[in-house]
């Protein structure tokens, strides 16, 4: 397990899984937080199939492997700019989910709550939170070496996940205990309130993933980025006597593109191809990061127009 793909495949198995369990579990015990987490759990499954396909097309683009097929040839400029794209659409819609769960448990509250069955939805979410703590811990040690934000997401998906039946199990425990005592009369209102509760806490947290697949999709540039590339394009300006350059930098999800202009005197000495040649490899090292999510433009002109 270390590639990307095989990360992912991995999670959607087991995330359609307990989605299924989840959905079962919680129409048997009457519990419409483990029905929500069933249908999360699920809404996220699809979205990393999503994912999955985007990182397929994004490696074989990037290898010139012909796994891309048909589709290569309408994007021949790859396909990173897909990549913030599903992020910022599984972000936005597992926020969407737990506003809309929230808002049924704010009205189920209000009607009273409703009454489950203790004992099945202590198993599963006792069962849940501890597969879904392995697979966070799983992911993020498979992202230490792969360094992907599909990857990246998925744990933190996991880590919600695992946070939400944590809530959910110790909600649970609490409800089955208070069973024939003097607190019974809180036993309708025990799942409605872990439900919105830990949709309060869900809600904010892939607002940090939308924030950046917006900046990508919207060619933000990163300060870093532009800093380290204007550094190196003053250094060439410098050595080889240069008038100046122009830089453009973005970042669109894994991919970094790069275009440098450089304005050279229109009566300055004459130079091979080769030695030209020379210059933008000693550019493409100062830069680095060189591979296949790198796009770098280097272009050298005496009209300053070409660059503007």
């Amino acid at each position: 397990m270390t590639t990307e793909q095989s990360v992912l495949r991995v999670s959607i198995v087991v995330t359609f899984v307990l989605a299924a369990a989840g959905i079962v579990f919680g129409l048997l015990s009457g519990s419409y937080a483990i029905v929500f987490d069933g249908v999360y759990a699920l809404t996220d499954a699809t979205m990393t199939i999503v994912a999955l396909i985007v990182s397929n097309l994004i490696v074989s683009s990037a290898t010139n492997t012909t796994s891309a097929g048909k589709f290569a040839k309408h994007f021949t400029m790859g396909f990173w700019h897909l990549e913030p794209m599903v992020l910022g659409l599984n972000g936005i819609l597992l926020t969407g989910a737990a506003i809309y769960a929230l808002l049924n448990a704010i009205g189920s509250i209000m009607a009273g709550g409703r009454h489950l069955s203790f004992d099945q939805a202590i198993i599963y979410a006792a069962l849940t939170m501890i597969i879904a703590f392995v697979m966070a811990a799983y992911a993020t040690r498979a992202n230490k070496t792969i360094r992907s934000n599909f990857i990246a997401l998925d744990a933190k998906a996991w880590v919600m996940t695992g946070s939400l039946s944590g809530a959910l199990l110790a909600a649970f425990v609490f409800g089955f205990f208070i069973q024939a005592t003097s607190l019974q009369w809180m036993s309708p209102h025990v799942d409605p309130v872990a439900l919105a509760l830990v949709c309060v806490i869900v809600i904010p947290m892939p607002i940090g993933t939308i924030k950046q697949a917006f900046a990508d999709i919207l060619l933000v540039t990163p300060s870093d980025l532009r800093d380290h590339v204007d550094q190196v394009a003053s250094e060439i300006v410098r050595r080889y006597a240069f008038l100046s350059y122009r830089s453009y930098v973005a970042r669109v999800g894994r991919g970094k593109q790069v275009e440098l202009y450089f304005i050279v005197p229109p009566n300055g000495p004459a130079r091979k191809l080769e030695e030209w040649d020379h210059i933008r490899d000693e550019i493409g090292e100062a830069i680095g990061d060189e591979g296949p999510d790198r796009w770098l433009t280097i272009a050298l002109t005496t009209d300053p127009e070409w660059a503007d």
